[in-house]
């Protein structure tokens, strides 16, 4: 019997059905991309509200595709952390009146480690612990120790913007569209990645697996529109603006892996997992190769849909279903940032 997991951390309304074998029955994930276009963001309520309207069909849908009955269902897991705290209790709401109605346990999961979850559901046997596990999206950007699914030791992240952010800031101020890195990786195609050299903020300390993007998005506003110049000078074109979208993407790319190699030297880990919507960027897969390669380290990374937000990485609720666990209705949500993941990811 399949579990349903439910996810609306942020602006994606999702639920899949995934059985004990780790395989995804179904998923359907509805985006509220263009409800956030003209602000350039996700707006809290705007997308609370969305996921109020979108829930149910949503669930529907992905009970329906996946052949099970709600009545074949074994258990509901729903992401309570880290998230926006109204898009999170839609979801919990959702979870917790099916659990009440079937009578089957209710378990709630880190959408971070989820991420990182995604691998063992597209990888198989080769998702060995421990691990380095590296979580790239709009609203994380972070390097864990994981010594097991449901155990994340954080080694550092972002100190300011995440990498996805900083892709939508730079999509704006290139008068891109949103959400920015999918226009940006566009944008990038027969761009000079080094016609312009960018910061790479904390990328050469080896004290820290920090990293920084703001100073990034700043550099580029300046190279776009340097100072005392008119407020309304237009964006850039043509292969200038491909240059400016290849040298930033590069220098994402580049601080992201100087930080992973770092995390793999220190803990001498064979293994790299990673997770979040920035995973989808071709430039950042191929520098993982290549990376890999390097080290000689298995790296893991799931297809694009199971990278950007989605309720089939709830599988990792199978975890803690197998040994018997059960969060009942008094499950609660736990709102913030990815720090909250370095717990126990239960």
């Amino acid at each position: 019997m399949p579990l349903l997991a439910i996810e609306t951390t942020c602006d994606e309304t999702a639920a899949a059905v995934i059985d004990r074998s780790r395989r995804v029955l179904s998923s359907v994930v509805a985006s509220q991309d263009e409800l956030h276009a003209q602000w350039r963001g996700v707006v809290p309520e705007v997308a609370s509200r969305a996921h109020v309207e979108r829930i149910v069909p949503v669930i529907d849908e992905a009970v329906a595709r996946s052949g099970v009955g709600r009545a074949g269902l074994e258990a509901v897991a729903v992401a309570v952390t880290p998230g926006l705290v109204g898009s999170l209790l839609v979801g919990l709401s959702a979870a917790k009146g099916i659990a009440a109605v079937l009578g089957c346990p209710l378990i709630g999961y880190d959408h971070i480690a989820a991420h990182l979850y995604a691998c063992r559901l597209a990888h198989g046997e080769r998702m060995t612990y421990p691990c380095v596990g590296l979580v790239a999206s709009g609203g994380h950007t972070s390097l864990f120790h994981v010594h097991s699914p449901l155990e994340l030791e954080r080694l550092g992240g972002t100190i300011d913007d995440a990498a996805g952010e900083a892709f939508d800031k730079a999509a704006a101020l290139l008068g891109l569209g949103y959400p920015g890195g999918p226009w940006m990786e566009r944008a990038a195609i027969g761009g000079n990645p080094t016609a312009h050299r960018f910061p790479r903020p904390l990328a050469n300390d080896r004290d820290r697996l920090d990293v920084s993007f703001s100073g990034l998005k700043t550099a580029l506003r300046y190279r776009i529109r340097p100072p005392g110049a008119p407020a309304d000078t237009p964006p850039p074109t043509g292969g200038e603006m491909a240059d400016l979208a290849a040298s930033f993407q590069q220098a994402v790319v580049e601080t992201i892996i100087a930080k992973v190699e770092l995390a793999l030297a220190r803990t001498r880990c064979r293994v790299l997992a990673v997770g979040g919507g920035v995973a989808a960027n071709s430039a950042l897969r191929e520098a993982l190769e290549r990376l890999g390669r390097k080290r000689r380290v298995d790296v893991l990374v799931p297809p694009r849909e199971l990278c950007t937000d989605n309720a089939a990485m709830g599988g990792i609720a199978w975890e803690r279903l197998e040994r018997g666990e059960d969060d009942g209705l008094e499950l609660d949500v736990l709102p913030g940032t990815d720090r909250s993941a370095a717990r126990r990811a239960s």
